[in-house]
């Protein structure tokens, strides 16, 4: 849900929302929520199983180690049946929902914040404010995260966990309690900040400029409001995918060191990567910086820059129909 509410972030709305005919501001919150809550679901749903196929190659899964992006694809449904390529998605419906409103309105909190009592505005309150966001959102919502990724490593014939609930239970009373659910926290806030920063910090960036230097070229009136200039749709979907690649170029190696730290036990290699430092060590000394730190980054580019550039194209349409520009 990282997308939605980068999207609703990077449109730089003002703390108090102009209300919209017959619509009051409160109610575009509430309404653009579920939608994109729906939306995001169905987003994820769609991308499950590069979701699934990215965390087996990432912790290098015994059964599917030696294959690339797509001959895993395609081994994952001849091996575990089709339903396969969804274990876990349960857990990310759950998580998705409480993300996106939990990032939404920390983003327009930190914001205000930043603004009022730092005196800082323009592009970098919406970089500090994003990433604040962003580590705001995966804290709280962080145990169901790591409950779906330990489902979606889990291989046919060899489950140690039956379901979601049972996944809780266990690592619970197996792995510190509380605590437990918190392994790999580090480098996904690590990584959240330069993810959450840079994604709304070039979008934004990138929308700005391109109306600001080829207001014909790339912009047009907004419906809505026709003194309000918002990019044309392709260009929405241009500069949403770019924010989208760059993002995910800088945050990828602490993605894929959060994911090995997150699966803990289930690992073979539990006990030499305990900590961020020893993963990143172990992942870099045991199969270098292409086949290990950057291990499924084209399949993250396939499920997110095309996801990324929706989101904000959405949210940009979004305000136009409820009269907000």
């Amino acid at each position: 849900m990282v997308v939605a509410g980068a999207a609703r972030a990077a449109a730089n709305l003002p703390p108090a929302m102009p209300q919209a005919a017959g619509v009051g501001g409160s109610t575009f919150f509430d309404v653009s929520n579920i939608f994109l809550g729906i939306a995001g679901c169905c987003a994820k749903t769609t991308v499950a199983p590069l979701d699934r196929v990215k965390v087996l190659l990432q912790a290098h899964n015994r059964h599917y180690k030696h294959l690339g992006v797509f001959s895993a694809l395609c081994a994952v449904p001849r091996k575990e049946g089709y339903l396969g390529l969804y274990k876990g998605n349960g857990a990310m419906m759950i998580r998705i929902f409480p993300y996106g409103a939990i990032q939404f309105m920390a983003f327009e909190r930190y914001k205000m914040l930043i603004t009022t009592k730092l005196g800082i505005s323009g592009h970098v309150h919406r970089l500090m404010a994003g990433s604040l966001a962003g580590m705001t959102a995966v804290i709280c919502t962080y145990p169901l995260d790591v409950v779906r990724v330990r489902l979606a490593f889990q291989v046919k014939g060899e489950h140690t966990y039956t379901g979601i609930i049972h996944a809780f239970k266990t690592i619970y009373a197996k792995e510190g309690g509380f605590l437990g659910f918190y392994r790999g926290l580090m480098p996904t806030i690590l990584g959240m900040a330069p993810y959450a920063g840079v994604s709304f910090f070039t979008f934004g960036t990138l929308k700005s400029v391109g109306l600001s230097y080829a207001p014909t070229l790339l912009g047009r009136p907004s419906s809505d409001n026709p003194n309000v200039l918002v990019l044309k749709t392709h260009i929405n979907l241009l500069c949403g995918g770019v924010a989208g690649a760059i993002a995910q170029t800088i945050s990828y190696p602490f993605d894929v060191t959060r994911r090995r730290m997150q699966l803990g036990t289930v690992l073979p290699e539990f006990e030499k990567c305990l900590t961020m430092r020893e993963t990143m060590k172990y992942v870099y000394g045991h199969h270098g910086i292409r086949k290990g730190l950057y291990r499924g980054l084209s399949l993250n580019y396939i499920r997110c820059i095309p996801s990324q550039a929706v989101a904000f194209t959405t949210y940009e349409l979004m305000k136009q129909f409820f009269h907000l520009n």
